[in-house]
């Protein structure tokens, strides 16, 4: 864990290009959620954290680089962001589409309350909120609102 004490409203790890990144990220994230007692939406928060950071292995962290997860609880939101150095933009699959990329980010859709992806130099941050006591499957975003 980071300095800070597990109740304060920020954490954030960076994480090498490896694969066990993934797994690590999912661990950490577990690990706030429960130091900030959240109990709700953890397998939907713990499950975006596997999908965001699998894109930026595969699509957005450039060899020798890595990404940072961060975590931020504001009230009853909790927000995760995934910040990477890769250029490219993510977008979601169209119906009917067969291929295989792009079908994380449909998950991210279905189960935050809103999600987005913003500037940043370089690369972008893909970020996802979930509020406590609110139900999945809000419509994702029409903008890129920037990271908080």
């Amino acid at each position: 864990m980071n300095s800070e004490t597990p109740l304060t409203p920020l954490h954030e790890r960076f994480y090498r290009r490896e694969q066990q990144a993934i797994p690590s990220a999912r661990a950490f994230t577990r690990a706030i959620l429960a130091a900030w007692e959240i109990s709700e939406r953890v397998d939907d928060i713990t499950l975006c954290v596997s999908e965001l950071t699998t894109n930026a292995l595969v699509h957005g962290v450039p060899p020798g680089r890595g990404f940072r997860l961060r975590l931020v609880r504001d009230g009853a939101v909790v927000r995760l962001e995934v910040h990477d150095s890769g250029d490219g933009w993510p977008r979601l699959v169209g119906e009917g589409n067969a291929d295989e990329s792009g079908r994380g980010l449909l998950l991210v859709a279905a189960l935050a309350d809103s999600w987005g992806v913003a500037e940043r130099h370089p690369g972008k941050v893909v970020w996802a909120e979930f509020a406590e006591g609110v139900s999945a499957a809000a419509p994702p975003p029409r903008g890129r609102p920037g990271p908080r």
